[in-house]
């Protein structure tokens, strides 16, 4: 019986290679047609600098001010990381994005079933 051919591809990562959490992107297509996909991470902003009291005893008091005074109101998407791909990559990506959706659905089925059963058995 012959063996099917194989190839195997061996991964080399950048020495500066950091995974980065993200919860959101935008993009669109580029002026090729390839797909543009920044993504960023949504998070309260800090602000660039707080301003306190002192307290007559020397210790650092309630805040007085805060640079920029709109803190509060506002949000950052901090963009760390974007992708451009092809349709024809983006259609792989696609796929293989739905494959690793369905292994989490599946395994969260299977959990909840685990935890419905009592967590394996009881004592």
């Amino acid at each position: 019986m012959s063996k099917r051919p194989e190839f195997t591809f061996k991964y080399i990562f950048n020495y500066a290679y950091n995974p980065s959490y993200v919860n959101g992107a935008q993009g669109g297509l580029s002026p090729r047609g390839d797909i543009v996909i920044n993504f960023y991470l949504e998070r309260p902003p800090l602000p660039n600098a707080i301003t306190h009291e002192i307290t007559p005893e020397g210790a650092i008091g309630r805040e007085t001010s805060v640079d920029p005074t709109d803190l509060s109101g506002s949000m950052v998407r901090f963009v760390d990381t974007g992708v451009v791909m092809s349709v024809d990559n983006a259609k792989v990506f696609h796929a293989w994005l739905g494959d690793k959706l369905r292994e989490v659905e599946e395994m969260q089925k299977a959990r909840a079933v685990f935890e419905q059963s009592g967590g394996g058995g009881q004592a």
